[in-house]
Parts: C-alpha cells; structure tokens; sequence
C-alpha cells in the first residue's frame, strides 16, 4: 500500500479532497490538527512568547557566541 501526500492550495481544495475520500469511503488523516498538538507545556509555551514580546519591545540584550563560555 502507499501513502499519498496532497498539498491542497486553499480551503476549498481541501473540502473537496476530503469529500472525494470520504464519498469512496477511504480512510485519511488530518495531520494539521496533529501538528498543532505541541509536546510543550503551555506554561514553556507562554514564558517564550513573552520573551519574544520583550525582545521586540527592545527589552532583550545580544550575546556574542564566541564569548558565551567566557
């Protein structure tokens, strides 16, 4: 058996492609919903957005890598 990928350009492919499977009654799976799914806490998650705000916000300081172990 193979796996076929399809890369659909907008909603509207996307609906009817699920309907054509579904009208021949073929199993498929919505990977986008599973992508969303994170492994992170959505305590880590929210600590990195806020720091991406600050860094934005000009709160953040830039670290040179070659002096990092220094």
């Amino acid at each position: 058996m193979e796996t076929i990928i399809v890369h659909p350009k907008n909603n509207e492919e996307q609906k009817v492609i699920k309907a054509f499977l579904e009208a021949l009654k073929i199993k498929f799976e919505n990977l986008k919903n599973k992508s969303e799914e994170t492994d992170y806490s959505p305590e880590f998650v929210e600590m990195i957005e806020q720091n991406r705000k600050d860094y934005k916000a000009g709160k953040g300081i830039k670290v040179n890598l070659d002096d990092i172990w220094k």
